[in-house]
């Protein structure tokens, strides 16, 4: 089984807007889940919310992995590997 580079290589910086979504909040909108960029901290809401903002933030940056930043969930997602680590 071959590793994901991106996975692997990840780091963890803080989060731009630990209270939410940071586009949902500017625009007053709601989200279901929330995940992390994992480059940047940008926090985006997850594809079952409406806008799909951590999706939207990795087509417009190329930034490859996020993870989730909900309470209790521990795991990371590669766009480029299409990968779960």
């Amino acid at each position: 089984m071959s590793v994901c580079e991106h996975i692997v290589e990840a780091q963890n910086p803080s989060p731009g807007t630990p209270q939410g979504c940071e586009e949902c909040l500017a625009a007053g909108t709601r989200w279901v889940h929330l995940r992390k960029c994992l480059t940047c901290g940008h926090i985006g809401c997850c594809d079952s919310s409406p806008s799909k903002h951590a999706t939207a933030h990795y087509k417009e940056t190329g930034h490859p992995v996020m993870a989730s930043f909900e309470p209790g969930e521990n795991w990371r997602w590669c766009f480029v590997d299409n990968v779960i680590g």
